[in-house]
């Protein structure tokens, strides 16, 4: 049913008047960038907690933004799907104040949270560098690889992203034509290329770069591998775009990854940031990167707690 316009310009009334604390604006001007945790805020905005927290639940009962538990901490970002109007309102408040100095510092700020969280993954994989197989990682079991191995076929130009050593890759570059492989650990490349060299293995290469902004041009591979990668990505669309990126047309894309579990241990113990993903949200993401064929199979199930379940999940590039 359409409502009646006062009902129109009575809510962009209680928009504009949401809009008008200064601490309101900036924190929605920080959330539409990032989701973020209120503990990041209160960082960025040098604020404290219960501050922060009474002008986040204003927004939210105004509808302008969502919130996300995950464990003792929550999320908020800015609400998809804003109406029309709504959405109007505020990008006219934020583009209005965006050149203000406190406003260059907050980004300033969100720009070295960002880097925080980067760093924390970063310095995981460094540390575990060279002894990654000899150690338990969730979801990793050669009946997951064996399942995606079956599905390539060479002479092939690969890219194995969010690589870590190259497990996968040393074996694929025995019979693929080259093998790209990406990973943001200077430490894991360093190891990963010794390796290589060590089984002279000329078609596999490392290079140092981002699972969300892949140093491989566009249309420059055949497959993409994206192989229990993509729960340490901050943004797993932003990657799974990246993949479609790089794909040539009729490319492939695989992903394994974890289902979603509730081993909530697994942030700290692997540096995770997403506790795996449901079949539907990896279709979500495929879907959205315009891949065709789309399909996500359950393919192993550990027999020890927590019983970690893995997907594959494959697609052809346009």
């Amino acid at each position: 049913m359409r409502l009646p316009a006062c009902a129109n310009v009575s809510a962009s009334w209680d928009t504009l008047k949401t809009l008008s604390d200064p601490t309101r604006l900036r924190l929605l001007a920080l959330v539409t960038r990032e989701e973020l945790s209120v503990a990041e805020l209160q960082e960025i905005l040098g604020m404290g907690q219960s501050r922060i927290s009474s002008q986040l639940a204003l927004l939210r009962q105004a509808g302008l933004v969502s919130d996300r538990r995950d464990g003792k901490k929550a999320f908020y970002s800015l609400r998809a799907n804003l109406p029309p109007r709504q959405a109007a309102l505020l990008k006219a408040a934020v583009d209005s104040v965006a050149e203000l100095p406190v406003l260059d510092e907050d980004r300033g700020n969100l720009e070295r949270i960002l880097l925080k969280r980067r760093r924390v993954s970063e310095q995981y994989f460094n540390l575990i560098a060279g002894r990654l197989g000899k150690s338990h990682c969730p979801g990793r079991s050669w009946e997951a690889i064996g399942h995606l191995a079956l599905r390539l076929t060479p002479p092939l130009v690969v890219a194995d992203l969010g690589a870590g050593e190259g497990l996968i890759s040393q074996l694929l570059a025995r019979r693929a034509k080259q093998v790209w492989c990406i990973d943001n650990s200077p430490r894991m490349v360093e190891v990963g290329t010794e390796l290589a060299r060590k089984n002279g293995l000329v078609n596999l290469a490392y290079r140092l770069g981002d699972i969300e902004k892949v140093p491989l041009p566009d249309k420059s591979v055949d497959v993409a591998i994206l192989s229990q990668a993509l729960h340490h990505a901050q943004h797993p669309q932003a990657a799974v775009l990246e993949a479609a990126r790089i794909l040539r047309p009729g490319g492939q894309l695989l992903i394994i990854d974890l289902n979603e579990h509730g081993f909530k241990k697994a942030r700290e113990l692997y540096a995770d940031v997403w506790l795996g993903f449901k079949e539907n949200v990896l279709h979500g993401f495929m879907k959205k990167a315009d891949f065709q064929q789309v399909e996500v199979t359950a393919v192993a199930r550990e027999s020890n707690e927590p019983y970690f379940e893995t997907l594959l999940a494959s697609g052809v590039r346009k």
